[in-house]
C-alpha cells in the first residue's frame, strides 16, 4: 500500500474502516442533503442511506440520533470510493463521511486548510513559550526543518487557532506560538490527535512528524503532526 493510502487507512481504522482505494476526486467540503432512508448504528459512527435530489447516497456520521425520515444534512463532507466496514462486514462503493449539519450553516471545508493556507488570525499570535525537552521544537523548527524531523518524536507548546473535530475519527487541530512567518506558512502546523481543545487553548502537543502527505480531494499536506497528544 502507497503512503498515502497507508495513512487513509490508519485515519479510517477507528472508525471500523478498511481502505480500498483513497478519496474520490468530487469535491470535499460540500453538504449533502436528503431524507433518511436508513439507519445502522455500530461503535462511534452511524451510517445513513439518504434520499437525495440526485438519487441515493451514503454517509458516515460521528454517533447520532437520527431516525427514518428525517430531514438532514451532511456537513464537512469528504466523499470516499470502495470502502469496507469492518463493523458491517459491508462495502460500499461511494460514501460520504461528515457530521449532521445545521441546514442553514455554511458548507465548511472537511479538513483544516492544507499547510501554505493556514487559517487567517484576527490578530497574530502572542509568543508561546517553547516547550522544554529533547524533542521540544518551535513550530517554525518543524515546518522548516521537516525533513530531518520526518517520522520523528516532537513536543510543541503552542495555541490553537482552528478546530475540526470528528473528521474520519480525528480531531484536526491548527497550532501557532509566534514562530515563523504567514508569508511561506511557517508560523502554522496541522496536528491530528483524539483530544479536544478549543481556539484560543495553550496546549503541549507531543507526535509524530509525517512529510509529504496526500489524502486526495485536493487534501495535501507538506508536514503535520500525527497522533498527537494534547495536554493544557
Amino acid at each position: 500500500m502507497k503512503p498515502a493510502a497507508a495513512l487513509a487507512a490508519l485515519l479510517l481504522a477507528a472508525a471500523g474502516f478498511a481502505a480500498q482505494a483513497m478519496p474520490s476526486q468530487a469535491p470535499a467540503g460540500a453538504a449533502l442533503k436528503g431524507e433518511v432512508l436508513e439507519v445502522l448504528n455500530v461503535d462511534s459512527y452511524t451510517y445513513l442511506r439518504l434520499k437525495t435530489k440526485d438519487g441515493e447516497a451514503w454517509a458516515a456520521v460521528p454517533t447520532a440520533a437520527v431516525k427514518k425520515g428525517a430531514q438532514v444534512t451532511i456537513g464537512n463532507a469528504m466523499p470516499m470510493q470502495n470502502f469496507e466496514s469492518k463493523t458491517l462486514k459491508r462495502k460500499f462503493d461511494k460514501i460520504v463521511f461528515g457530521t449532521i449539519a445545521d441546514p442553514n450553516a455554511k458548507p465548511a471545508a472537511a479538513l483544516a486548510a492544507p499547510h501554505g493556507a493556514a487559517p487567517a488570525a484576527t490578530a497574530p499570535v502572542a509568543k508561546v513559550a517553547k516547550a522544554s525537552g529533547p524533542d521540544a521544537r518551535t513550530v517554525a523548527e518543524v515546518v522548516k526543518g521537516k525533513a530531518a524531523l520526518k517520522d520523528k518524536p516532537v513536543l510543541l507548546r503552542a495555541q490553537v487557532v482552528k478546530v475540526n473535530n470528528g473528521i474520519m475519527g480525528k480531531n484536526w487541530v491548527h497550532l501557532q506560538d509566534g514562530s515563523g512567518s504567514a508569508a511561506d506558512g511557517s508560523n502554522d502546523i496541522l496536528v491530528t490527535t483524539m483530544d479536544t481543545a478549543a481556539v484560543g487553548d495553550i496546549v503541549n502537543a507531543k507526535g509524530t512528524v509525517r512529510t509529504d502527505v496526500n489524502l486526495g480531494s485536493g487534501y495535501a499536506y507538506a508536514v503535520l503532526i500525527e497522533g498527537a497528544a494534547l495536554r493544557k
